[in-house]
């Protein structure tokens, strides 16, 4: 036996037990938007306690460090373990830059629009997305969202980032303590907040006021932010009450989506707490 194999079993044997090899599934192979890989990463997501299903470890992977840490952690979090054929590991995350380890995450639990409204305590701040695709965007947005007091965001089913292992991580945890909900249609939302009592904003380049002169900020207000290249959508543009800007004296055409939203909710905390 050589001195590398029974290191790599050794650091595997108290984690995982071998089960009958049975044929790879279609869900087991194709990649899988909901898997972290990379060593650094399923770690720092372990760390994290990103809610997870299985830990996927490639057959005959050397083990350092990393990979020992990352399989105590899983340990510890009763995850269940399995040492696949790396084309399986491939075909999970979709590359093959993976260095043999990857997190399958389980799949997020959005709230309801609905109930997303009936948790406010007036005024309140919910935050939506319209077409906000990069995942650490989105991830960045809920951190900032639950730091400064949102009472949930909103989402839409088509063309945005959904909260997989991504942008779970880059929210720091904040996902567990924020209502996050996942909506078909951006515009049916906008009704619906406006039947509850809130002010649809929408944050843009051209806006009608500027952000110190923002004269909702006490009101209940339902704050969407568009994508940093085509911004809102027409349609959402159309309906929002308000189109508020963010000066900016310098050449830079556009923020950071995430950056553009913690500056909006950080001065309406601060309007909100005088």
């Amino acid at each position: 036996m050589r001195p590398g194999r029974k290191r790599r079993e050794a650091a595997i044997a108290p984690t995982h037990r071998p089960t009958s090899r049975k044929p790879e599934s279609r869900l087991e192979t194709r990649a899988n938007s909901d898997a972290v890989a990379g060593r650094n990463s399923v770690v720092e997501a372990l760390r994290a306690k990103i809610p997870a299903k299985e830990l996927l470890v490639a057959e005959r992977v050397e083990i350092d460090e990393r990979m020992t840490e990352a399989l105590r952690l899983a340990k510890n979090q009763d995850l269940v373990i399995k040492e696949v054929p790396r084309g399986q590991l491939d075909g999970v995350t979709g590359t093959t830059n993976h260095q043999g380890i990857a997190l399958i995450i389980k799949p997020f639990q959005y709230k309801e629009f609905e109930a997303v409204l009936l948790g406010v305590t007036k005024p309140g701040l919910i935050i939506g997305l319209d077409g906000v695709t990069d995942p650490h965007n989105l991830g960045a947005i809920v951190r900032s969202a639950a730091a400064f007091g949102a009472n949930g965001v909103v989402i839409p089913e088509r063309r945005n980032a959904a909260m997989t292992g991504s942008a779970w991580k880059a929210s720091a945890g904040a996902a567990a303590r924020l209502p996050i909900s996942q909506v078909t249609n951006m515009v049916r939302s906008i009704e619906d907040a406006k039947k509850a009592g809130f002010f649809v904003v929408g944050l843009d380049a051209q806006g009608d006021e500027s952000l110190p002169g923002f004269s909702l900020a006490t009101e209940s207000v339902y704050l969407i932010v568009g994508s940093e290249g085509k911004g809102l959508s027409r349609l959402v543009k159309e309906k929002c009450d308000l189109i508020l800007s963010i000066p900016m004296d310098t050449d830079v055409e556009s923020l950071n989506a995430s950056v553009a939203t913690a500056i909006v909710m950080y001065w309406i905390a601060e309007k909100r707490a005088k």
